[in-house]
């Protein structure tokens, strides 16, 4: 029988969900909690066989970012996350987190009967790992969103001046917002920004490199741009085709 810690937010659904799995005689389940900090408390004070969390908490923390902290304590503790919310951000933190075994992934509302949790709880004990094909099809599709992201090609502060820049501050302003005694740096940025998108090769006109640039930042989606204006970006497939820049007005 392993020990396991309930992180449920649902204060209606947790007392009831710890019953049935309990029931099984499969897990006890040896505290459960509503947030992502008072689950680590927990485990650093008293570390479970297993954790099985939902992914969106109460608190600061979301049941994977809570899962990485604890993890960091204790390398691969098994974890059952699931979840009914469809949220980017939680897939995003899935994918970025590196968790690679001793965990499964699933839907709340397919999952949530204790005789399906427990068949799952029982492989991330044993080293294996599951993710509902459904979610895996999420996670591909937000993976691809942020490589077609600009802003993953830039570095923080790159970031912060593209975005200032797309407001149409100078670089004189953006430099006093940012405290920087030399608006020269913020010309150089500019230049890092323009080579990470293609602008640098694209154009040797400023102007137009800093439109483009705006351009990008206001649609969200990296554009290239040939030698006659026409500008393109990248389709699902991962191929360049004409698009369409008639949305930006008004």
């Amino acid at each position: 029988m392993h020990n396991l810690l309930v992180v449920e937010d649902n204060a209606k659904l947790r007392p009831a969900l710890c019953a049935g799995l309990n029931a099984t005689d499969a897990v006890q389940v040896v505290h459960a909690c509503g947030s992502g900090e008072e689950a680590l408390a927990y485990c650093l004070n008293s570390p479970p066989d297993v954790i099985l969390m939902d992914v969106q908490l109460a608190g600061e923390l979301n049941g994977i970012e809570a899962a990485v902290a604890i993890r960091r304590e204790f390398p691969r503790l098994p974890v059952v996350f699931y979840s009914i919310q469809d949220d980017d951000s939680f897939y995003r933190a899935f994918r970025s987190s590196g968790i690679l075994s001793h965990y499964a992934y699933v839907r709340k509302s397919s999952y949530l009967l204790p005789q399906m949790i427990v068949p799952l709880i029982r492989d991330a004990v044993a080293g294996r790992s599951f993710i509902d094909p459904e979610i895996e099809s999420r996670v591909q599709e937000v993976r691809q969103k942020d490589e077609q992201s600009p802003m993953a090609l830039l570095e923080p502060n790159e970031q912060i001046v593209a975005q200032m820049l797309a407001q149409g501050m100078s670089n004189e302003q953006i430099a006093a917002r940012l405290g920087l005694r030399d608006k020269r740096s913020i010309s150089r940025t500019n230049g890092q920004i323009y080579a990470a998108w293609g602008l640098s090769s694209s154009t040797t006109d400023e102007k137009v490199a800093r439109t483009r640039a705006a351009i990008i930042v206001h649609v969200g989606r990296l554009i290239m741009w040939d030698e006659d204006g026409t500008p393109h970006t990248l389709d699902a497939r991962g191929e360049w085709i004409p698009f369409e820049l008639s949305g930006l007005a008004g």
